[in-house]
This record gives structure tokens, C-alpha cells and sequence, in this order.
């Protein structure tokens, strides 16, 4: 993976007619994560959102360097929000597979089931998941296709002790191989290193 840079210069983001932010500024590189913070309504999720392509940037730039030149930013990266994606009726292998193949991957999903615990009910309709398990699905979706950028809203909600463990480990092997993370985050995540970007409170 080629050492890479995300930036962001004087963002500022506009939902449902009122400003969020104005004049954000960050930076974050290969190897880095960056914790978003900040009180609810101050663009956590906004921002990680505008990164992964679906908030509109009302001012300022977003931009990547070192990275494929052919893709957009969105497209280097992965989104892992508050709502899980799944499909109740199919296995957790055949939603996993399914998101592999949307997502570009060539591998197949017993490996990175097995990396957050979920080899063992690989055949299980999704339905039968609970909310933890739905979550780790997710979080699967990260090792199973290659992408430098993870943007994280909230990584650990209904993950066990356990769970965050993987979580973090998983973490620190994506920024140990020169990946990148930018996490919303109301509490620590395991990551010793991590810079802070706090937002203000929104009015």
C-alpha cells in the first residue's frame, strides 16, 4: 500500500440549512488515525461522512495524496456507519461475499470472518445475529476488501470487551501496513497513539 495523505482545508458543511462547521482544517497520514470528538451535534459523523463521498462539501477542499490517482477519495475508502447493511435472509458468508464483490474484493469470507470471530456461523441466515455479531459482520467488511482509508462512526457500539480487542488489533494491523483512520468516537478505542480533532458544540 503507497504511503498516502488525506487532508482537509477550510471545510465547511451545511445540513438541513444550518452550518455544522465552517473552516475545519486536518490532516492525517499513512500509519496515523485521527479521533473526531466533540459533543452530538457537532459533525462527527458529518465529517466522516463528507469524507466517504455522501454529505455534500459546501466550502473548502478534501484531498488525497498517494493514493490511486484513478479513484476517487470514496472509492479508497471504507465506511463503516451506524446502520450494520445486511440482508436478513441470506448467510453471514453470502452477505459478506456480497459486499466483497460490490466492494471490488477477490477473496473470499471465511478469512476475514474468521479475523472477527464469525467463522463458526458462517452458514447462519443474518437474521439470527445479534447486535454484536451484526456489528462484527460489518467490521468484516474492512478485511475482506483492501482499502487505505477506514472511517469508523462509532467503531465499538455493541461490540463486548472481546470484541473491541479484535476490533483494536484489526486497527492497528491496517495502520501498521500504512492505512489510515479517522474515527468518531465518544471514548477510547484502543488506539495508543491517536490524534484528536475535537469539534465545537453546535448551537
Amino acid at each position: 500500500m503507497a504511503q498516502v495523505q488525506l487532508e482537509g482545508s477550510g471545510l465547511t458543511c451545511v445540513r438541513g440549512g444550518r452550518e455544522v462547521f465552517s473552516g475545519l482544517n486536518f490532516a492525517v497520514g499513512g500509519g496515523e488515525a485521527l479521533l473526531v470528538t466533540g459533543r452530538n451535534g457537532a459533525g462527527k459523523s458529518s465529517l466522516l461522512r463528507m469524507v466517504a463521498g455522501l454529505v455534500r462539501i459546501a466550502a473548502g477542499r478534501m484531498g488525497l495524496t498517494g493514493g490511486d490517482p484513478e479513484r476517487t477519495i470514496p472509492e479508497q475508502a471504507h465506511y463503516l456507519g451506524h446502520q450494520d447493511a445486511l440482508k436478513p435472509s441470506l448467510t453471514v458468508a453470502e452477505n459478506l461475499e456480497f459486499w466483497s464483490r460490490y466492494l471490488g474484493g477477490a477473496g473470499g469470507a471465511m478469512p476475514a470472518l474468521a479475523a472477527v470471530g464469525l467463522d463458526s456461523l458462517a452458514e447462519l441466515p443474518a437474521a439470527y445475529l445479534s447486535a454484536g455479531q451484526r456489528r462484527r459482520l460489518s467490521v468484516a467488511r474492512l478485511v475482506a476488501v483492501r482499502r487505505p482509508i477506514w472511517l469508523l462512526d462509532e467503531p465499538t457500539a455493541a461490540l463486548d470487551r472481546q470484541a473491541q480487542e479484535r476490533l483494536s488489533l484489526l486497527m492497528r494491523e491496517h495502520l501498521a501496513s500504512g492505512g489510515l483512520i479517522v474515527a468518531a468516537t465518544h471514548g477510547p478505542v484502543g488506539l495508543d497513539n491517536a490524534r484528536e480533532l475535537r469539534l465545537g458544540a453546535a448551537a
